[in-house]
């Protein structure tokens, strides 16, 4: 368990989870309502117009019903990404100060040694 608790520990893949349940339905429907009749299919291109179908349908409806997963989500990918960049700089402000001080014990050694 994170420090954002349980519900934001798996943000992500609860979205793409809940997302790809949705699709799925989609998918489930559009293939019964072809098998009965309802809409009109044969062969190979009928199934992936079925597919196609469920995915158009699908996006509204996860745009819809998970707009509270994916702002959970976009926030739990805001912190990670703010956290590497913060470790980034820390570690490039290191190595600017290394770097500095091996050009200072340069130098100091170079005049001393003129």
């Amino acid at each position: 368990m994170s420090s954002n608790g349980p519900q934001k520990s798996h943000a992500t893949l609860r979205y793409t989870s809940m997302r790809a349940s949705i699709f799925l339905g989609c998918l489930l429907v559009a293939l019964l309502l072809g098998h009965f009749g309802i809409i009109p299919v044969s062969g190979e291109a009928g199934v992936v117009f079925l597919v196609l179908l469920a995915a158009i349908a699908s996006a509204p409806l996860s745009y819809v019903l998970l707009s509270k997963q994916r702002d959970e989500m976009s926030s739990q990918i805001t912190t990670k990404v703010a956290g590497m960049r913060s470790r980034t700089a820390e570690r490039i402000a290191a190595q600017n100060a290394e770097e500095d001080a091996v050009d200072d014990a340069a130098r100091a050694a170079a005049s001393g040694q003129s």
